[in-house]
């Protein structure tokens, strides 16, 4: 119960705020965006330019980490379009798009807080390598794929897709936070000097209203995403988000890597997290499986409260 409460209940309680005061119109819909425009555009990516720049990435970087992690999520995309394609009958773009929310976990904005909540900031540094090409690799993934069943027929080249899906990629905000942290890390090896002091202090600022900011305003985006129909697809979502991929993680770095305690704990942690508000931006940018998403996002967002707990009880 303790982990309930100590660990969990403060991020929840942080997004139930920003859910309540959208409810009540005390926050209103063009301010909800403001927020979450600083939040991801700007104070996010210095938090990530931060982290991954003090990353020691020797230590960091272990590749069973990685493949528990994203093995996962592959495993778990791959059954979610699967499933919704020849079970529910859902069209190929609607299938990628459910699949994309079974691919896609809230890996920054509630990982990071939870697992520092529950291990400390030292444990951090397994998340931080996991979500350095999370957003990348994943998004690459589910554009392919997309674009792959929407061209299927067409004679459009897969090549030209990926490299158009590695340019959009490559251009967001956090992708170049990551890139930036990266650049920060050569320019140390190269020149031996570091960044001065007085723009470390402006980053951290910066970071320290990162999360905060961006729980508040998830709460407030999670307002809109009414649960609607679609229970089946909904209910294998959010299983496949906060049982399976966090499961396999859990097999493979435990069973299979031996992973250390740190590395076990960042993997399935972050593994455990619902589809972020990024799984239904996709499916709006492509017109496909949009209630899906949006009710997925919500509903796995409130039952993971439990199924967080139950992951910090069976890791040690």
């Amino acid at each position: 119960m303790s982990g309930l409460i100590d660990v969990i209940l403060p991020v929840f309680l942080v997004i139930g705020f920003g859910y309540a005061v959208a409810w009540r119109g005390l926050f209103s819909d063009a301010a909800v965006d403001g927020l979450m425009r600083f939040a991801q555009n700007f104070a996010v990516p210095v938090l990530l330019a931060r982290s991954i720049a003090k990353l020691d990435l020797g230590a960091s970087y272990d590749a069973g980490l990685m493949i528990s992690f994203y093995a996962g999520a592959l495993i778990s995309f791959a059954i979610g379009i699967t499933a919704a394609r020849f079970v529910l009958g859902r069209t190929g773009p609607e299938a990628v798009a459910i699949g994309f929310c079974c691919l896609f976990s809230n890996s920054l904005l509630l990982g990071v807080p939870i697992t520092e909540r529950a291990y400390g900031h030292d444990a951090l540094a397994g998340n931080f390598a996991i979500i350095s090409i999370h957003s990348p690799f994943l998004y690459t993934i589910g554009i392919v794929a997309m674009e792959a069943v929407r061209s299927h027929g067409t004679g459009a080249g897969l090549s030209r897709v990926g490299l158009n899906a590695l340019i959009g990629v490559l251009r967001t905000p956090l992708v170049i936070g990551i890139l930036c942290g990266f650049a920060i890390q050569a320019l140390r090896a190269v020149t031996g000097h570091d960044l001065p002091e007085p723009v470390w202090a402006a980053m951290n600022m910066m970071a320290g209203a990162a999360l905060p900011a961006a729980l508040f305003g998830l709460g407030g985006v999670l307002f809109r995403y009414r649960p609607e129909g679609d229970s089946r697809a909904i209910a294998m979502v959010t299983a496949l988000s906060l049982i399976v991929h966090p499961g396999v993680a859990w097999l493979l770095g435990h069973w299979v890597f031996d992973l250390s305690t740190p590395a076990l704990r960042s993997a399935v942690m972050t593994a455990s997290m619902a589809p972020g508000v990024n799984a239904y931006l996709f499916a709006n940018m492509y017109g496909a499986g949009r209630r899906v998403a949006a009710s997925s996002v919500l509903i796995a967002t409130a039952g993971s409260i439990l199924t967080i707990w139950m992951w910090l009880a069976i890791l040690p």
